[in-house]
């Protein structure tokens, strides 16, 4: 929805949010979170505006709300309302309005350390507590700069400064953070300072309503808790999608040509390109792929990607479509030849005619409404399209992985017969346990995997960790490798044991090895596993979405029989484990 991009209207939003809201609720596939939010001062609008945020993103929240400044009562000693609701996601809302004891210029460094100890003792002991209680993510805001500094520049640097003592009480909450899983931060001393501290603190709103920030400024801190929580749960996008003149560069590069494009040092406005590019750029060592939409002769697209002043070279990308084709047509194009879903794009292109179009023709798709080149990475950057919570060894290798599947089409356009291709390929798969390395890994890939994902179901790193902790599951994971390199892991199963049955709630593989025969080996190792706990039958479960149609048949092709399907095509599967005879004849299997 274009009102939810940044930059957003924030009074329209406040204005509409029921308008907004009503709209939203129609958007199908939406998952069900519980999020609570202790509150430290007055939450209802952010919840508000938090709810919308996130049903854009495709998560539908259900909230339990503390009451005012209730937050550190409700996370020690508890009430049944919020035991009983058990959320997925705690959101703690703090702020400089709730340190407790600041330092004073009577205070020495004794005292001041026993303070800021003493604060952070009260915040870990609340998370301690949380954790252990309901297991959850937590959200917990850092603390933001006050409007006033007491002692001016020195309030910086020394300890009796109210800004000295939030920047150190800030480091022991990030060594927290960096030592604990499922604990985020959300940036509030970033936001007020983006926002302008004197406008985010305004004594009007906190005297009258006790808003810690002005309520214009409430959008801005639901729309970030938004995006952390869409990383959590895998609805960050996956790639660029570039167009080239006066986007990647100044000018036309086929009516300008290279020599005149403005790119480069020698201008100011060619310093502003480059800078664009290397912002891009840096997004590869976090996995994001790079490509290229651009109405161009392929020659001159590729020239202009070899000026020497320029960070982005061809070989940057996975995809270049350089032609006259509409833009629609070639992102279509990309999403089927990456195997990806078009809304895990960002479309970036300078010409409104062309993101009207694209946006227009793909659901979910970013689209950042760009304007003069100067703005165009705070636009993209604030958008929070790929707000990092999780970051897998596999992120690194992202571009080679892609690049290598390149490779492995090529090589099949010279074989007759599939299977000898795949043959060729020489593939070994290590399917085993869950082991601790790669429970990150396998959060995110339960979350970003749509098309080849039976269930739909999304799990935090918290929930795989709880079930990598019971021994009422069954859980591997797969990693595949061949002669043109390592997949990583890129297929996870799930199954609950009741009894001597077992439910499969979770089957999900990454489109990257689609056609490989992975999905036999997963089966005949899950089935292997079932045999060693005497299990005999599994069940497995088909909920149909709008992305996962390509496994609609896929408990037929491993020999399981329908026992029910319900009038919107949920279908329960049986197999009996004695008669199932191993399918995968390909991949050699490393256990």
């Amino acid at each position: 929805m274009k009102e939810l991009k940044y930059p957003f209207d924030s009074l329209y939003l406040i204005k509409n949010k029921k308008k907004i809201k009503k709209e939203l609720l129609l958007k199908e596939g939406l998952i069900d979170k519980k999020i609570a939010i202790l509150g430290g001062s007055t939450t209802s609008d952010i919840k508000d505006m938090l709810e919308i945020f996130l049903l854009n993103y495709g998560i539908k929240p259900t909230f339990y709300e503390s009451e005012y400044n209730k937050y550190y009562e409700d996370a020690m000693f508890g009430n049944k309302e919020l035991d009983e609701f058990h959320p997925d996601i705690i959101y703690i809302h703090t702020t400089n309005k709730n340190i407790l004891n600041y330092p004073t210029m009577l205070d020495n460094e004794n005292t001041i350390n026993e303070k800021l100890n003493s604060e952070y003792d009260r915040l870990a002991k609340m998370w301690d507590k949380l954790f252990q209680k309901f297991n959850a993510t937590i959200i917990q805001n850092n603390f933001e700069y006050p409007y006033y500094r007491l002692l001016g520049n020195k309030d910086a640097y020394d300890i009796h400064g109210h800004i000295n003592y939030l920047n150190r009480l800030n480091l022991k909450i990030y060594e927290y953070a960096n030592n604990h899983q499922n604990f985020f931060i959300n940036d509030i001393n970033y936001l007020a300072s983006s926002y302008g501290l004197d406008k985010w603190h305004n004594p009007f709103y906190y005297y009258m309503y006790k808003y810690a920030m002005e309520v214009p400024a409430i959008p801005y801190l639901s729309f970030n808790i938004a995006n952390i929580i869409k990383s959590i749960y895998g609805k960050n996008k996956k790639a660029f999608v570039l167009d080239l003149d006066n986007t990647l560069w100044g000018g036309i590069v086929g009516d300008d040509g290279v020599e005149n494009l403005s790119i480069g040092d020698e201008t100011p406005n060619g310093e502003v390109y480059k800078e664009f590019q290397a912002y891009l750029k840096a997004h590869q060592n976090l996995g994001i792929i790079l490509n290229i939409n651009s109405k161009n002769e392929y020659e001159n697209a590729i020239a202009g990607l070899n000026h020497p002043a320029g960070v982005l070279k061809p070989d940057d990308f996975i995809i270049i479509k350089a032609n006259w084709n509409p833009k629609n047509m070639n992102t279509k194009d990309i999403a089927e030849e990456l195997n990806l879903g078009a809304d895990s794009f960002v479309f970036v292109d300078d010409n409104p005619a062309e993101r009207h179009i694209v946006e227009s023709d793909f659901a979910g798709i970013g689209v950042p409404e760009l304007d003069d080149p100067l703005n165009y990475i705070r636009i993209i950057d604030h958008n929070g399209y790929f707000e990092m919570t999780n970051f897998a060894k596999e992120d690194l290798k992202k571009n080679e992985m892609y690049k290598d599947n390149a490779k492995r089409s090529q090589m099949m356009s010279t074989f007759d017969n599939y299977d000898d291709y795949l043959k060729s390929l020489e593939m070994h798969a290590e399917i085993t346990d869950f082991k601790p390395i790669y429970l990150e890994r396998i959060a995110e890939l339960s979350n970003k995997s749509n098309q080849f994902n039976l269930t739909t179901k999304r799990y935090s790193l918290a929930d795989i960790e709880s079930v990598n902790n019971s021994p009422d599951y069954i859980k591997i994971y797969g990693k595949l490798s061949d002669i043109f390199g390592d997949n990583g892991v890129i297929s996870v199963v799930i199954g609950n044991i009741k009894n001597n049955e077992l439910h499969i709630d979770l089957w999900i593989m990454s489109c990257r090895v689609l056609k490989r025969n992975m999905e036999f080996a997963m089966m005949d190792e899950l089935v292997k596993k079932a045999k060693e706990k005497n299990i005999k039958t599994i069940y497995g479960y088909y909920y149909p979405t709008l992305k996962n149609k390509m496994v609609k048949e896929f408990y037929d092709l491993q020999g399981f029989t329908l026992v029910n399907e319900d009038d919107n095509g949920n279908k329960t599967y049986q197999l009996d484990v004695d008669n199932y005879e191993n399918k995968n004849n390909v991949i050699e299997v490393e256990r």
